[in-house]
């Protein structure tokens, strides 16, 4: 599940600032990833355009960066055993 939303943020996010640099100058390279650009938002938000593709970019970020942070941090570390008593210890008297 992890590595789905790491994967959907990253589409999101390139997707946001692909859209943005197509918006603000043609970018004829990477059509398939200015679908929402060029397609969805002049339908659903007309005029607002750039500032959909930053929100994709945006959203597409906080995903990534909750992926990364809902990873473990690690092994967890062994407890340490418990003290010996001095009167117990091989070779005391």
């Amino acid at each position: 599940m992890r590595k789905f939303v790491e994967l959907a943020g990253f589409l999101l996010l390139v997707m946001g600032v692909s859209g943005t640099i197509d918006h603000l100058a043609v970018q004829p390279i990477l059509g398939f990833l200015n679908v929402l650009s060029r397609f969805v938002f002049p339908k659903v938000v007309p005029g607002y355009e750039l500032y959909a593709n930053l929100t994709v970019a945006a959203l597409g970020l906080a995903l990534l960066v909750a992926a990364v942070r809902s990873r473990p941090a690690g092994r967890p570390r062994p407890p340490h055993p418990p003290p010996v008593p001095p009167a117990h210890r091989p070779g005391s008297r």
